[in-house]
């Protein structure tokens, strides 16, 4: 049977959402060939935007759901599909009528705690900056050479607090004059923008601008990739540009600039892994690798699946807030490759990272096997 007409409400609806590039696929498949679902499931991205091009699209279905935004497939299509702006374009449609299923619906409760709180943990905002209680960290102020903006998890996780905290604790032996805004933040919006949310990521991205211009911010520091990209490629649609740099980058100018030196041994076998915003998306894969390299004793090795082609962890396009069952987990594949390589630590830099490694760790009975660690906490242990 063939489609001879359009359903051309669903197609119009979609194209005014953004996804207007599907119209320029050609179904040669090779975006199913490197998206990471098809090594946990059957999944196809090649079928979701022939949908969308013909207005079959079922906003019911959980399968536009599944996208993390990883970038794999954009690198390799040779139409210029854009099937992250497309995927979120769906996306939108469904959060415009409501209709979300059962893995998706805790989506729901991180956007209504970013309209009451400014964060997606459902945490007061008057405890934003508690992390850094007892770690001699200042209010941020216009003479200071850089704010740190921590992001929500190394605000408020549990878990990720150790990243900010090694953060401070670095910033401070390296004599960086920085602060912070604390309760002033809100979430960058990086992650609600690609669950569909694009009003709401508006509001959160207007109320950081002014934020950031009214406390005179020039740099910004940040801990987070999808921050990061955020801050530098997305926010600058609102006639801005703040000179944005990840901790990564900022670490490797102080070991340059020599006000950075590791004295202390790590003999330990580590592997690091590239997340998807900080590499693929944004193209730092050196300065992480350097800084290891250089710290005494510690023996870095390779994964399979690294730098550009680097596993997704799972937890882009708002996916570390929503249900992924038992065995689907990408998170699982990366940490047996970096026992294939005898690493006893997974080091990244991106909390969202750490948090999908943490949990696939735990269900897998590895707590003995390896450790997960950021960069900040390794760096932080060796000055």
């Amino acid at each position: 049977m063939e489609n001879v007409a359009e359903y051309k409400e669903i197609v119009d609806l979609i194209k005014e959402s953004g996804g207007n590039a599907f119209k320029r696929c050609f179904q040669c498949g090779l975006c199913d060939t490197v998206c990471p679902w098809n090594r946990v499931r059957n999944f196809s991205m090649r079928k979701l935007v022939r949908q969308a091009a013909l207005g079959f699209t079922e906003i019911e279905s959980e399968e536009m759901w599944l996208c993390t935004t990883c970038g794999r497939c954009p690198q390799q299509c040779p139409r210029d599909v854009r099937q992250i702006e497309s995927g979120i374009a769906l996306r939108r449609v469904a959060t415009e009528y409501g209709v979300f299923p059962n893995s998706v619906k805790p989506v729901r409760t991180a956007s209504g705690s970013l309209i009451g709180e400014g964060n997606p943990l459902g945490e007061e905002r008057k405890k934003r900056a508690e992390w850094s209680k007892g770690l001699s960290v200042k209010t941020f102020t216009d003479e200071m050479e850089i704010l740190y903006f921590p992001g929500c998890y190394p605000s408020y996780d549990p878990r990720s607090k150790k990243i900010s905290a090694a953060t401070a604790k670095i910033l401070n032996a390296a004599r960086v004059n920085f602060g912070i805004l604390g309760a002033k933040e809100n979430c960058c919006g990086e992650s609600i923008r690609k669950t569909g949310d694009e009003a709401l990521f508006k509001r959160l991205a207007r109320e950081n601008i002014k934020t950031f211009i009214d406390n005179g911010v020039k740099r910004i520091l940040v801990s987070s990739p999808h921050c990061y990209h955020t801050f530098k490629n997305e926010y600058p649609e609102f006639m801005v540009n703040f000179d944005v740099i990840h901790i990564t980058q900022f670490l490797y100018e102080l070991m340059k600039e020599g006000r950075l030196e590791f004295t202390k041994e790590y003999a330990r076998n580590v592997t690091y892994h590239d997340p998807c915003y900080l590499g693929r998306h944004n193209g730092i894969f050196d300065e992480p690798r350097e800084l290891l390299k250089k710290v005494p004793g510690l023996e870095l090795n390779e994964m399979p699946d690294c730098r550009r082609e680097s596993l997704c962890c799972g937890g882009g396009g708002g996916r570390v807030w929503m249900e992924t069952q038992k065995g689907e987990r990408f998170g699982d594949l990366r940490i047996d490759q970096a026992l294939g390589v005898d690493a006893q630590i997974l080091v990244t830099a991106c909390p969202y990272c750490i948090t999908m490694f943490e949990d696939s760790r735990v269900t897998m009975g590895l707590d003995e096997k390896i450790e997960i660690k950021d960069i900040t906490e390794i760096i932080q242990e060796v000055i």
